[in-house]
């Protein structure tokens, strides 16, 4: 894939999956001082990082040579599921398995259909938490939905 291409394949999922670790294992101490909801127990990021970690740990060894994009998805989402921590790694793990029930049948994703996935991924994860708040993940889940859908 070039790097501008509107499309991502099993490599992009891979190399997704290990950017997301690193980017949450910088920001795990910061989520987790800012953790108040629904319990200030400033576990946050913690969580997030470790059920990501699991997730990631779930996809085959080698970058994943002759998978695809879907099926990637739903290693993801089953690792996150398997290795959730707290209330946020179920909601992580929610949102990947929305992300993977959208896109489970796709070889290749293009820019459309991720969207399609980011916006199903948002609606799962919050499915999943009985009295959403406003001003958590739940909500930059929803903004990040609707921007990759006017995208």
């Amino acid at each position: 894939m070039s790097p501008g291409a509107d499309v991502v394949d099993a490599a992009v999922v891979v190399a997704w999956g290990g950017a997301a670790v690193r980017a949450l294992a910088a920001a795990r101490e910061p989520l987790d001082r800012v953790n108040v909801f629904p319990v200030a127990d400033s576990d946050t990021g913690t969580n997030m990082y470790l059920t990501l970690l699991d997730a990631v740990r779930a996809l085959p060894a080698g970058g994943a040579p002759g998978s695809v994009a879907g099926d990637l998805l739903v290693r993801l989402a089953r690792g996150a599921l398997v290795g959730a921590r707290g209330n946020s790694g179920v909601i992580l793990s929610e949102y990947l398995r929305g992300l993977a029930l959208e896109l489970a049948e796709r070889p290749v994703v293009p820019g459309d259909a991720l969207a399609a996935g980011l916006d199903r991924a948002a609606r799962t994860a919050r499915g999943a938490v009985a009295r959403p708040a406003p001003g958590t993940i739940l909500t930059a889940a929803d903004a990040a939905a609707r921007a990759a859908l006017t995208a």
